[in-house]
């Protein structure tokens, strides 16, 4: 089994690739966005390139240890679609090549221009994305295993957050995934828009493919749909050939050269990338290899983390973090943006860190700030703190309970489970549940 991936990435910037016009094209009214450039009107030109499109991919690029060309041509390929009003996108020739993500080679980085959305139903087209900065991540066909394709996807989702170059949070990117299976031509899946979808649509056309190369029919060289609902592939056209796109230089546009000082300037000014920050949270925080990948691959978690750390065992925070927070937001389905107040959070596993409130009641007061039933944490705080007198309740309850303490003393060692309950009961859960075991144990023997 050989996977490979073509992967479009919108790029954050504030106007389109070839013209002034926004690119939230999400928010705005359909078509409000748009000018006769990006609708592809008879005449219209071309604005010189966005820089700023041409930064952000070059810091993808280096991020990935790319050789980068010293210079790009546009060029129109060309297709037919209703989204694609002048019958031709503006794609450029490769920005950078040679690069390598984990155990992944990456071919080439292109930076390209976005087409419009076409609804296949309503039979409507929205110009509002049209024109917007790609990039177009092409990877050689190293994966193995639909697993190996999802830790990659993964991997590279990560590192572009880390970068801050994707321009709408809610389509990370979307991916034509090309597999080919031994003996068999191979078949590519376009537009696919999650990494979900990505893992599901190659698990169903690895057992198609499978089932033809069977049954002798052979695996024919084809562009495929992946159909959500229906959960299959579906083929689209006979798969063609890089002359059917025509490619052209696109004469409106001149060659874009790389300037070597730039490319230098934004190699030393990339940010800590996440696997840096891996190796620096285990060497620093002494935190372990596991638990410091699970910080890094919440960006905002990590920054939480190392900004508390100063203030607590870095060991203990960690792995309330990862453990216990990301436990309870796991569970309600949230991720570390829904937590209504993080220093409520930090508040909370300092009070357990420093023996001012026990495990229980840390995990209590964290589930209750997560269902929103805390205002003031630190009065929660309070109200569970541990009680200093816990001796002298052991004691009463020993006292109490005679009987049990005479099964206890007879070698029913589980009697002790009911002295430890009633102490807790007369505490309301405010005593260390292990200490007042080794009171009882302690005092009984």
């Amino acid at each position: 089994m050989r996977i490979g991936f073509e992967i479009h990435v919108q790029l954050k910037t504030e106007s389109k690739l070839f013209c002034p016009c926004p690119t939230n094209y999400w928010e705005a009214e359909p078509n409000s966005n748009v000018c006769p450039v990006c609708l592809g009107l008879p005449g219209s030109k071309p604005h010189p390139v966005n820089e700023e499109s041409i930064r952000k991919a070059l810091m993808v690029a280096l991020s990935l240890g790319m050789e980068v060309k010293p210079k790009i041509l546009f060029l129109r390929k060309h297709y037919f679609y209703p989204d694609l009003p002048s019958g031709y996108q503006r794609t450029s020739t490769p920005l950078a090549v040679n690069g390598r993500l984990g155990k992944v080679r990456i071919r080439e980085i292109h930076v390209e221009e976005d087409p419009g959305r076409y609804d296949l139903k309503e039979g409507l087209v929205d110009f509002n994305r049209s024109g917007v900065s790609l990039i177009e991540i092409v990877t050689e066909p190293d994966m193995t295993s639909v697993e190996e394709a999802e830790t990659f996807l993964k991997d590279l989702h990560l590192l572009l957050t880390y970068l801050g170059v994707i321009l709408n949070p809610s389509v990370v990117f979307r991916v034509d995934a090309n597999i080919s299976l031994e003996g068999g031509e191979r078949v590519e899946i376009k537009n696919i828009n999650s990494i979900e979808s990505v893992k599901k649509a190659l698990r169903y056309e690895i057992l198609r493919q499978k089932r033809l190369l069977e049954s002798g029919r052979g695996v024919k060289r084809e562009t495929r749909h992946w159909d959500e609902a229906r959960g299959v592939t579906v083929s689209l056209r006979v798969k063609e050939t890089e002359e059917d796109y025509r490619y052209m230089p696109d004469p409106d546009i001149p060659p874009v050269s790389i300037d070597p000082s730039l490319v230098e300037e934004l190699r030393s000014s990339l940010p800590e990338l996440p696997w840096e920050r891996k190796e620096r949270f285990v060497r620093e925080y002494g935190v372990d290899r596991t638990v410091a990948d699970a910080l890094v691959r919440d960006k905002a978690l990590g920054e939480f983390f190392e900004e508390k750390a100063g203030e607590i065992s870095p060991k203990f925070w960690a792995e309330f973090l990862t453990s216990r927070l990301k436990g309870e937001l796991n569970y309600r389905g949230l991720d570390f943006s829904a937590v209504p107040s993080k220093e409520g959070v930090f508040l909370i596993a300092k009070a357990w860190h420093d023996g001012r409130i026990t495990k229980e009641a840390a995990v209590e007061l964290l589930r209750k700030l997560l269902d929103g039933e805390i205002g003031d944490v630190s009065a929660e705080i309070e109200k569970f703190s541990v009680v200093e007198n816990v001796e002298d309740v052991v004691r009463e309850v020993v006292e109490a309970f005679p009987e049990v303490v005479e099964d206890y003393r007879k070698g029913k060692k589980a009697a002790i489970n009911r002295l430890v309950g009633e102490v807790m009961k007369r505490t309301r859960g405010r005593a260390d549940a292990r200490r007042v075991r080794e009171l009882l144990e302690k005092l009984l023997s």
